[in-house]
Order: structure tokens, then C-alpha cells, then sequence
């Protein structure tokens, strides 16, 4: 296929640590490395749908240092020199740009394709398409592309999008201008951005060529592109390690949206009309849960009497959990620990989990 012959790199990044899945989710088994659905990990799906695009040895994936085995193990097809494990976190500029100056010294100038480890995207085939569609105008033009999700609620936890005018139309793909990139809004912002039709929530995934991203860097994050160009040097060498220490410590945290993509001239999207959901915690999972008669959304053994609308989740599905009269709970079921709580509380169970001694 013609498509499969495009000069493209993908880089899953894969270094996220969160506590919106505890207790199935911990500090040394983030939520990319779950079985949520079915017999595959997110981090597994993310791959799988990439896979019949690009021979393995033109995946690349980053993540943190302490994660490198557990992606190896998930990923036996990824070459262990292109699992990169970064020491420090320094958010998504400093990942961005270390695979960007990798893949111009292993690649030349590929498209990259930026993608994320923790999503959930169907179908596939519509998402694949979106990308090509991308990936052939991003190494036409030399433009910086995100995918754009269209909204169907005014959500709160996501950035947006404000796009501009229409680009073009390629097999009923759409591409537009980015005017802004919007940070999470409150609730009546959020419903401002929805309601006025011009809007996108953010994905977090990009396409570009290698020599377009490192220029950008080059030019709004200058101490990120010496560090990381440099460092890209010693790829595959003894040295290496210690470089890449070196070069981490050197850089502050920034993320690539407010430290490149918000500045850049030429930004685009493309409209996204698969389904997408970043997973964002528990009460996620309902959508992709059985659900009874009753509104519950379960997996796992699970009895219930006069109880409505709750979210069980067991790890082992063999596992039994009995409701009697409970009605809006969250209730999850991990080794040796237990999640319960009400479904308007969700979002302090970072702070819950980090009084414990926890990290998100």
C-alpha cells in the first residue's frame, strides 16, 4: 500500500504515573500497564493499533527508566534499544525532543507520529486513516499536527482546541488551523468551548518531521534542543547513560503544548471522529463494563439487591462482591485492597492515595 511507504517513525510515550486507578494501579504498575479490557493492556492496544503501519524496529517507545523491563515484557517485538527510559521526569517537551533528535540520527528526517500509551480508540481503521492523512500533509507542508477530538460533553479534566479555518478535506478527513491551545477550564468555560461549535478537546498525540519539531524546540525551548541533540550523540554507546542523565537534570519540566505547540506558527489539526477516551479513571470504565439491568457496571462475580447505578471492578474476575441498598459507589477490588467510594468523590483519591505516601 502506498501509505505503508511513507518514511514514518511511531513514539508511544509510555512514561505516565497515576493514582486515578488505585488500588489497581500503583506507583511501580501504572495505568498503561493494566489489563482493563479483554486480554490486552493498554500499553499492548496502543501498539496493536500501529503495528501493520511500520516494521517494529521503526517503533519507538519512551517511558520511565523504571518501567523499561515491564514495556520490554508487554513488548517483546520492540527492539530493547528502542525502549527509552527516561531518568527524571520532565514532562512531555524534554520526550518529545529526545525521540525527535534520535530519530533524525537513526532515521534521517522521518513524520513522526506522537501517540500515547494509555488511550482507548476505535475504531482502528478510522484512526489509522486520520493519521496517514496527517502524516502525508505534516511532511508535505512542515507542519505540526494534533488530532483534535470533537466534544461530547463539556469535560473539565481535558485541554482543548480552538480551531481556525478549514485547511482541506482528504477522504473525508478534515484539516484545520489551531488558533489556541486552551488549558482544563471550569465547568461554565468548558460549556462556553462546546457550545460554540469551533472548539476540539486536545488528544495529547502529534505528527511532524523530525527536522519540523527539532526546529520548533530550536527556537522556543533553546536549552531543551542543545541538551537533547547532544545527548542524541552518544545513542547506543557506553556513554550513554550517563549523558542522558546529565542531559535530564539539566532541563526544566514543560510540557510540549505550552512550551513549543502554543508558539508555533504553523499548527494544525486534523478532525478525529473515531472514538477516543483517554481513560481518565474509574468512573471511565463504565462505558466499557457489563452493565445490568439496574445501571451497575461490572466486572467480576457480582449480586446485587435494590442496589443502582454503581461501578465494580475486580482484578481477578472470579472474584464475588455482594451489593445490598448502595447506589452511586465505586467499587474496586485489587489484591489485597479495597476501593469504596461515591461517585462525585473520585477525583480525591489523588489526594487520598499521596497521604498514604503515594505519588501520582
Amino acid at each position: 500500500m502506498k501509505e505503508q511507504r511513507l518514511d514514518m517513525v511511531v513514539v508511544i510515550m509510555a512514561g505516565g504515573i497515576g493514582t486515578r486507578f488505585w488500588p489497581l494501579s500503583t506507583e511501580e504498575r501504572p495505568k498503561q500497564f493494566l489489563n482493563l479490557f479483554g486480554d490486552r493492556t493498554l500499553l499492548q492496544r496502543s501498539f496493536d493499533r500501529i503495528s501493520n503501519l511500520v516494521p517494529c524496529e521503526r517503533i519507538l517507545v519512551l517511558t520511565n527508566a523504571a518501567f523499561v523491563s515491564m514495556v520490554a515484557k508487554q513488548l517483546p517485538q520492540i527492539p530493547l534499544e528502542n525502549i527509552i527510559g527516561e531518568p527524571i521526569r520532565r514532562d512531555t517537551a524534554a520526550a518529545v525532543g529526545l525521540a525527535a533528535a534520535l530519530c533524525r540520527r537513526r532515521f534521517g528526517n522521518p513524520i513522526i507520529t506522537t501517540l500515547t500509551a494509555d488511550h482507548l480508540i476505535e475504531p482502528v481503521a478510522l484512526f489509522q486513516k486520520t493519521l496517514l492523512s496527517a502524516a502525508r500533509r505534516a511532511a508535505d507542508d512542515n507542519a505540526l499536527y494534533t488530532f483534535g477530538i470533537e466534544p461530547t460533553y463539556p469535560a473539565t479534566g481535558y485541554g482543548y482546541l480552538e480551531r481556525g479555518v478549514p485547511i482541506t478535506s482528504e477522504d473525508g478527513v478534515e484539516h484545520f488551523r489551531v488558533l489556541h491551545f486552551k488549558e482544563k477550564p471550569d465547568l461554565e468555560k468548558a460549556r462556553e468551548y462546546v457550545e460554540s461549535g469551533t472548539f476540539f478537546w486536545n488528544s495529547g498525540m502529534f505528527v511532524w518531521t523530525a527536522d519540523t519539531i527539532l526546529k520548533e524546540i530550536e527556537i522556543h525551548l533553546p536549552n531543551h534542543a542543545e541538551a537533547l541533540s547532544r545527548v542524541a550523540a552518544f545513542d547506543q554507546t557506553p556513554q550513554w547513560e550517563q549523558a542522558l542523565n546529565a542531559a535530564f537534570e539539566s532541563l526544566h519540566a514543560v510540557s510540549v503544548d505550552f512550551g513549543v505547540m502554543e508558539k508555533a506558527q504553523d499548527v494544525r489539526c486534523v478532525a478525529s471522529r473515531f472514538s477516543w477516551s483517554d481513560v481518565g479513571g474509574w468512573l471511565a470504565l463504565k462505558d466499557f463494563l457489563n452493565e445490568d439491568k439496574a445501571g451497575n457496571c461490572c466486572r467480576g462475580k457480582v449480586v446485587t439487591l435494590d442496589a443502582t447505578d454503581n461501578v465494580v471492578f475486580c482484578e481477578d474476575s472470579n472474584e464475588t462482591v455482594v451489593l445490598i441498598g448502595m447506589k452511586d459507589l465505586i467499587i474496586v477490588r485489587a489484591g489485597s485492597k479495597t476501593l469504596v467510594t461515591h461517585k462525585d468523590r473520585t477525583e480525591d483519591l489523588k489526594r487520598l492515595v499521596q497521604a498514604m505516601g503515594g505519588k501520582e
